[in-house]
């Protein structure tokens, strides 16, 4: 998927990071929703206490008596009538729900389970708590409202001042004469909003572990990281420094068998180098050798033949060398001009009566090695004067890389052999002639050069004729 990170530290940041909101999010859940069934219990448990202390003071009354204490009660969120017919038939709603069982047995908890009891929750405020003709809650003359009447909201079927999220009651009680007493109650959701220490907790635990979770996948992942770009470096300086073998097991084992491997191959190109140095050099002295005898002759022809086979030889023997040492990838790294590098190739050319053309600039001089550079582009217009006659040079600056193109109006390659032509001494014509097959060494050389710098060599067809060479060179990152 394309929202996924690419990188292991973003995939594993985004796991670990994912599964702790998630885990973090139904924990608070959790603990809030027990919280809210606790202060709802607490609010029920204290309800139910004033109903039980109300119907114990009813009962030691005489019943003259009664109607004086229950108009001192009769306000909301409590209202108390001893008039009300007894509900024979369970009409609210929600009798199995968490609210009405909780009330119900803290209710039957307070006054005794031998207790007549009868509780229905209704789903709106009941008529004793709608406003009075005034347009406020009824009210006794001489009593203070209560706080939680004093607010101005008004929600739908509910009496003024009652937080949506509570629940109406009508309970009914027997008591000891058989009278039955009926009580309108409000259980209050309390006080529903997160406390500040409780989310100031579950943010410093949440941002504690999420930078514990993100330096641990940087410490995962950070030799992984190394181990990457030292892989990449090794194609550009086979002698760069070793990889430090620290970190986890499976990081500094990791790191070794990378060492080995680079010393391995350093090794494997330093003796490569020197048999072939050796070889040139052994080669070298019986072609100088045949090519001073050759002068001895006194047939022009046969000694012209002669010193042209041993001019093909030694250039052969050179280019092979240069092609094994990678093209100079000893040279150190600097700035190089490469629009003036350009230029004076094309002056060289011109000079002997070439044709090369430049389109295009180069606004600012990148890191390269000028003698391994110069030598890639030489081969590339070489071949395309060889095969075109002409070469045509296109330069395309960007801010992260620098591409060439060398194109001529030869015949191109065919399509299935285009990789080919980078292989050693392979030519793209039937015919050997070094007049126009050259050693085959020199598309192999750039293509070496041009990977040695961290860019590529590619090569296509052009729809209009000919072929078209891209050397593409990433832009170094300049550390003088």
């Amino acid at each position: 998927m394309r929202l996924l990170p690419r990188s292991l530290f973003g995939r594993l940041v985004l796991i670990l990071l994912g599964g702790l909101i998630l885990v973090q999010f139904a924990t608070a859940y959790i603990n809030l929703a027990e919280r809210d069934q606790l202060l709802y219990r607490a609010g029920g448990m204290r309800l139910a206490q004033q109903i039980s202390d109300i119907v114990k003071l009813l009962d030691s009354l005489p019943a003259a008596e009664r109607h004086k204490v229950v108009a001192v009660f009769d306000a909301p969120p409590l209202t108390v009538s001893l008039d009300r017919p007894r509900i024979t038939a369970r009409t609210g709603s929600g009798e199995n729900d968490f609210a009405h069982s909780m009330f119900t047995a803290v209710l039957r908890f307070a006054l005794g389970e031998n207790a007549q009891v009868n509780v229905v929750r209704l789903e709106d405020a009941p008529a004793s708590f709608r406003p009075g003709p005034r347009g406020g809650p009824p009210e006794l003359p001489g009593m203070a409202m209560m706080p939680m009447m004093q607010g101005r909201s008004m929600e739908r079927g509910m009496g003024p001042g009652f937080s949506p999220g509570g629940t109406f009651f009508t309970v009914q009680i027997a008591l000891r004469d058989s009278t039955w007493v009926t009580f309108d109650s409000y259980v209050s959701p309390q006080a529903t909003a997160v406390p500040l220490r409780l989310g100031l907790t579950l943010s410093i635990l949440l941002g504690s572990v999420i930078a514990l979770s993100l330096i641990a996948v940087r410490w995962v992942t950070g030799p992984l990281s190394k181990l990457a770009i030292a892989a990449e470096e090794l194609g550009e300086d086979i002698n760069r420094p070793p990889l430090p073998e620290t970190g986890p097991s499976e990081a500094e084992r990791a790191a070794r068998a990378f060492n080995t491997m680079q010393r391995r191959l350093s090794r494997f190109i330093a003796d490569r180098t020197r048999i072939f140095t050796a070889m040139s050099h052994d080669l070298k002295t019986p072609i100088t050798r045949l090519r001073l005898r050759a002068e001895l002759l006194e047939d022009e022809a046969l000694r012209g033949k002669i010193v042209k086979d041993l001019e093909e030889m030694e250039s052969m023997v050179t280019q092979t060398l240069d092609f094994m040492r990678d093209a100079n990838t000893q040279e150190a790294l600097q700035r190089v001009d490469a629009m003036a590098l350009l230029e004076s190739l094309q002056t060289d050319y011109q000079d002997t009566g070439s044709s090369v053309e430049i389109e295009g600039s180069v606004a600012l001089p990148c890191r390269g090695r000028p003698l391994a550079l110069r030598r890639c582009l030489t081969n590339l217009v070489d071949n395309a004067i060889r095969y075109g006659g002409r070469a045509t040079i296109k330069v395309e600056d960007a801010a992260d890389r620098l591409t060439i193109r060398v194109l001529d109006d030869g015949p191109g390659i065919p399509a299935q052999e285009l990789d080919q032509a980078f292989e050693p001494f392979f030519r793209g014509e039937a015919s050997r002639s070094r007049d126009t097959g050259g050693t085959g060494l020199g598309l192999g050389i750039a293509r070496n050069i041009a990977r040695a710098h961290g860019g590529d060599l590619v090569l296509r067809n052009r729809a209009e004729g000919g072929l078209e060479a891209m050397l593409t060179l990433p832009r170094i990152a300049d550390t003088n």
